[in-house]
């Protein structure tokens, strides 16, 4: 590990302390290499958007709002190649809170991420996205069975 001075204004050094105290960092040095790594993964997807990510697409909408849960299933269906997993929970009578797991090309995760953020009777979204490389391998899982799929790799250079 290499070894760095850096300068940091008062009253952002209380911010990064106070940090480091909410999430029980041992050290100045370890919050800072994470928030460096979000940074890096931030810019990462933002400079190429052709780069695969994976990504978790957190939202909340009210269920009650006039067709809404068929606009959303719809999209969902219509970018299916993008998705690998969906949760779906109940908060109340009219809320619902989707978490769903996303693959692909960083410009198709966000577009469709945004889309369905920016739909009527969703009250929040966000979207978590994480770079990530794509590999297509054949490889065997045992009695000589031999096939190819794909196979996501998160923090590996391509």
């Amino acid at each position: 590990m290499e070894r760095i001075t850096i300068t940091i204004d008062s009253d952002l050094l209380a911010e990064l302390d106070n940090l480091i105290e909410r999430r029980g960092y041992q050290n100045r040095s370890e919050a800072l290499r994470d928030l460096a790594r979000a940074g890096l993964q931030s810019a990462a997807l933002e400079d190429d958007e052709a780069r695969h990510c994976v990504a978790a697409l957190v939202y909340v909408y009210d269920h009650t709002a006039r067709e809404l849960p068929k606009r959303l299933t719809d999209s969902a269906h219509d970018h299916h190649d993008l998705g690998l997993s969906t949760l779906h929970v109940h908060l109340d009578h009219d809320s619902c809170m989707e978490v769903a797991v996303l693959r692909g090309p960083t410009r198709n995760v966000r577009a469709y991420a945004d889309h369905v953020i920016a739909e009527r009777g969703v009250k929040y979204g966000r979207t978590f996205m994480i770079p990530a490389n794509l590999q297509s391998d054949n490889h065997e899982h045992g009695h000589g069975h031999h096939h190819r799929h794909d196979h996501i790799h998160v923090g590996k250079s391509e």
